[in-house]
């Protein structure tokens, strides 16, 4: 059976269960997007819960971060974010009945036994067993803490995942799980199942560093009687040296992402390539992304973090971006580049005409910034080092007049009429187009990245191409 079918008789609900102890990190990110592909592809529901049980380390601020990282990357989830530490006594509920059906026990050991155990359990090849499993509870001591652990069964356990197949693990390798603490707290495998199960989760798509997780939840259900959900557990992203993403490799969370430039479609597209495929196709629209994501296209080998790869999709998808709104969005890089720049009618105004060119020319915001530099730079400014070459000699700079006569008899302000005369002004001079273009290009752009100079005095307008080849034209320009 195809298990990604199982369970539909039921509306496909996933879930995204983050622990809020820092932010929304990027292999988080791609499993919330797995299962939001997942949901929306067969039009169930995406959940959020928020695994903050330990209380030490789950932080608002953290909370914050996760969320705010969601909303940014367009993954939007259906209701309420649920609190797993809300649901305490829920889960201690569960762990009684469990009790009561012989699938847990009490058990009152102290730290020292416990540690001593599992020094004897681990020098025999085996997970620890309490010896309380199979005592009468009428022996325990009065007045003496105790946890609750659930009674391991002695049959190997084997869980049919989505990805990685038929997995089996000997029934020694399983210790007897505590489900509530002495202090009465619940841990982590037990709150899973249970809110998992009153969600009515029926997909679960997760790293498999959580395969041993889902093999012993996977007791639990069983030991409730409880249907268990679809398992999916993708490999960790790697680095591009074949080892866990860690930090040194780019494992950063998703505001980093943001902070640097790339649109949340790219983003998502990128991650979504990160361990899934669909034939050759490499770039998605979010509809087709939603059209045709499948658990079987989840791959068991590990994928690799590739920022080349990134940025080449990013760049499609800024391409492919509404201009106005990639207008605003590169407003606050411009805050980055070697001048203020107001936010201005004016800024506004050249950045939509030139954004049509410029974003097929970068792959992040911040690089489409630095595209846009040389509309916005204010004037004047002082050419310097490689820059203020093609201007160094009086002849540059005496044609540079002669120019500045030429193109303010143009009538026409186009990107035609403009290539008209400036090739019609090289041969009126008897030269190359390079000894008229680079001096107009030092002038224009101060050696800036820039576009073909007919468009960039499109783009700047009459006045401001003028204005800054007459800026040249002055002392300043030897400053």
């Amino acid at each position: 059976m195809n298990s990604q079918l199982q369970n539909n008789d039921k509306m496909i609900r996933t879930r995204f269960a983050p622990s809020p102890t820092g932010f929304l990190h990027i292999g988080g990110a791609r499993t919330a997007l797995f299962n939001w592909l997942f949901a929306r592809h067969h039009g169930g529901q995406f959940l959020l819960r928020i695994e903050d049980t330990d209380r030490a380390r789950s932080t608002q601020a953290a909370i914050d971060a996760i969320l705010d990282g969601l909303g940014w990357l367009g993954l939007d989830w259906d209701g309420e974010a649920i609190s797993q530490f809300a649901r305490a006594e829920r889960h201690a509920e569960v762990a009684y009945a469990l009790l009561e059906r012989g699938h847990a026990f009490k058990c009152y050991c102290t730290t020292d036994e416990v540690q001593a155990l599992r020094d004897e359990a681990f020098a025999a090849g085996r997970a620890l067993r309490s010896p309380w499993r199979d005592r009468d509870p009428a022996d325990a001591p009065a007045d003496t803490p105790f946890t609750v652990r659930f009674k391991a069964p002695d049959s190997d356990v084997v869980l049919d995942d989505a990805v990685q197949g038929q997995v089996r693990w000997a029934a020694k390798e399983f210790d007897d799980l505590i489900l509530l603490r002495s202090d009465g707290t619940p841990t982590y495998n037990l709150a899973v199942v249970v809110d998992d199960h009153d969600m009515e989760i029926t997909h679960i798509v997760r790293g498999d560093d959580h395969l041993v997780n889902g093999a012993r939840q996977s007791q639990i259900y069983d030991a409730m009687g409880w249907d268990k959900p679809v398992f999916a557990h993708v490999p960790l992203i790697h680095g591009q040296d074949g080892k866990k993403l860690s930090k040194r490799h780019g494992a950063l969370g998703a505001e980093a992402y943001r902070e640097m430039g790339y649109l949340p479609e790219g983003l998502r597209n990128y991650l979504l390539r990160l361990g899934w495929s669909h034939g050759d196709q490499e770039l998605f629209s979010d509809a087709e992304a939603i059209a045709a994501f499948d658990l079987g296209g989840l791959n068991k080998a590990p994928a690799r973090m590739d920022i080349d790869k990134l940025n080449h999709i990013n760049a499609h998808h800024i391409g492919q971006a509404d201009d106005a709104r990639l207008t605003e969005l590169v407003l606050p890089f411009l805050d980055t580049l070697e001048d203020r720049i107001d936010a201005d009618d004016i800024t506004r105004k050249r950045l939509m005409a030139a954004m049509p060119v410029l974003k097929t020319r970068a792959s992040t915001l911040a690089e489409l910034a630095g595209q846009n530099y040389f509309l916005l730079r204010p004037r004047p400014f002082v050419l310097e080092g490689k820059a203020a070459k093609p201007l160094k000699d009086d002849e540059s700079r005496e044609r540079l007049y002669r120019l500045f006569t030429h193109l303010g008899d143009v009538d026409t302000w186009t990107e035609a009429a403009l290539s008209d005369a400036l090739k019609e002004f090289a041969e009126t001079e008897e030269v190359g187009f390079g000894k008229v273009g680079q001096p107009l290009r030092a002038a224009l752009t101060g050696g800036a990245p820039a576009p073909d100079l007919a468009l960039v005095m499109t783009f700047i307008g009459r006045d401001e191409t003028l204005g800054r080849i007459q800026d040249q034209m002055t002392p300043i320009a030897t400053a």
